[in-house]
């Protein structure tokens, strides 16, 4: 898989290619990456990627030939391009899975007040990663690529991502690790148990308890069984006596 990303800071991207995940990717060569920066194919004297908006208004507007040229540039038959702006659709993991399936991702990151329209025109989609606005979208694509990322195939252990937030509809369950006691809180008897079933039981139910308590909302967009439903009236008793 191959991310390009076109920006007027690729600067910005110098830290988070060279580390962690994203470090790894790159160097077993499972993901290469691209930075573009759009500046340089402005055609102004003094690299102006901007310009005031039609009809008036607060703030600079992206303009459509150095941003369209860069694209030109970068994009084959292949490529799937993406506008990283506020007006978008919102980025989930489902997405992030379905992304990683393409050979080529473009990533234009937004800036200023925003962009030319006709921009768009160029473009297979826009995302954006939550209802608030930032600087400019080079934030937002390191958001998306590195959720991509960590999905491709060897950058990560290949069950890793089953259990994790999102994956299922649900948030992950508690995690914990060595020491068993420390500062008097100790690990739920249940994980050092060594049953399985019922420390997958137990995973379940506070998985359900999390996303009860955090996030509500995504259990109204899951199918759950009868067990499930048990769980959750059982969370809802033991939570009211908190």
């Amino acid at each position: 898989m191959k991310i390009t990303i076109l920006s007027i800071f690729p600067e910005m991207f110098a830290g988070f290619l060279d580390t962690s995940i994203i470090k790894k990717a790159r160097l077993k060569g499972l993901v290469e990456y691209e930075l573009v920066d759009i500046r340089s194919f402005s055609k102004d004297k003094h690299n102006r990627v901007d310009d005031y908006s039609f009809g008036g208004g607060a703030g600079m507007v992206f303009l459509y030939q150095p941003v369209v040229d860069a694209l030109a540039f970068v994009k084959t038959p292949k490529s799937h391009v993406i506008m990283m702006a506020p007006a978008g659709y919102l980025f989930k993991q489902k997405r992030a899975r379905e992304l990683k399936e393409y050979e080529h991702l473009i990533l234009i990151c937004g800036h200023y007040e925003g962009f030319d329209e006709r921009i768009l025109q160029h473009v297979d989609e826009v995302l954006c990663i939550g209802d608030y606005v930032l600087t400019g979208g080079e934030l937002a694509a390191m958001v998306v690529a590195d959720a991509v990322t960590r999905l491709v195939d060897g950058v990560i252990a290949e069950d890793s991502p089953q259990e994790e937030s999102f994956e299922n509809g649900l948030l992950e369950y508690p995690q914990y690790t060595r020491p068993d006691t420390i500062d008097g809180f100790t690990v739920p008897e249940v994980l050092l148990s060594g049953h399985h079933e019922k420390i997958a039981q137990w995973r379940r139910k506070e998985s359900l308890r999390k996303t009860w308590k955090y996030r509500p909302e995504l259990l109204e967009k899951i199918d759950l069984d009868k067990k499930d439903r048990q769980y959750l009236e059982e969370i809802v008793l033991e939570e009211d006596k908190v």
